[in-house]
């Protein structure tokens, strides 16, 4: 870690009244340089290392379509990027705290969403990477400097506060994207079956094809 900059996670939540599902990260900022900073175009990669939690055989199950089977995790669970987001750090000496919106999704096309789907209880471990460019105001005018590479932080995130966003803004609910011409396809099946909703037509598929339906 940088001796002149360093970041720590005091905390992560789900924003409560967003249009689109948000997390907010709570951050300290710590500059050790002794200058005045003026502002920091702060640019951050939030990875999930999901090698440095323990699972269940639910969890495994639920996972198997991202890691593969379980004797294969040891060459598969690699941490992977789920957001890159954006803040403006306001002038401050010495530390501050600011708070970095993480933007998230329910599209089960992203991987990190398939993952924290599949979790139960636990933390969801997250390390975020920093970057970006410090401006600084001193006796001698503007100077500009760069976030060092090395400049990161972990935090442990409770599996629930990423349930409890998405129930609020998907109560009992989530959605898939699918090609027109499937979604075609299955809209012409409800329509010659004569089923009411979605979730009744995807019941009738499944058990036509024999698995197991629960009402």
């Amino acid at each position: 870690m940088s001796d002149d900059l360093s970041f720590s996670v005091l905390d992560v939540f789900a924003e409560p009244y967003t249009v689109a599902p948000q997390l907010t990260a709570r951050l300290r900022i710590e500059d050790g340089s002794g200058e005045r900073v003026h502002a920091i175009v702060l640019r951050c990669q939030v990875r999930i290392e999901p090698q440095r939690r323990h699972y269940d055989d639910t969890e495994r199950d639920g996972l198997r379509g991202l890691f593969g089977e379980r004797d294969r995790w040891s060459d598969t669970l690699k941490p992977f990027l789920w957001m890159q987001c954006n803040a403006t750090v306001q002038g401050f000496t010495g530390a501050t705290e600011v708070s970095l919106a993480l933007p998230c999704t329910y599209d089960f096309d992203v991987i990190g969403s398939r993952y924290l789907h599949a979790l139960g209880d636990g933390h969801v471990p997250l390390t975020l990477l920093f970057s970006g460019t410090v401006f600084t105001k001193g006796s001698a005018g503007f100077g500009v400097r760069q976030v060092p590479w090395d400049c990161e932080a972990r935090h442990l995130m409770p599996v629930a506060v990423w349930r409890r966003m998405i129930e609020s803004h998907f109560p009992n609910s989530g959605w898939i994207r699918l090609d027109q011409d499937v979604l075609d396809q299955i809209a012409d099946f409800r329509s010659r079956r004569g089923l009411i909703g979605w979730d009744e037509t995807v019941r009738t598929l499944l058990a036509d094809i024999g698995e197991v339906v629960v009402p």
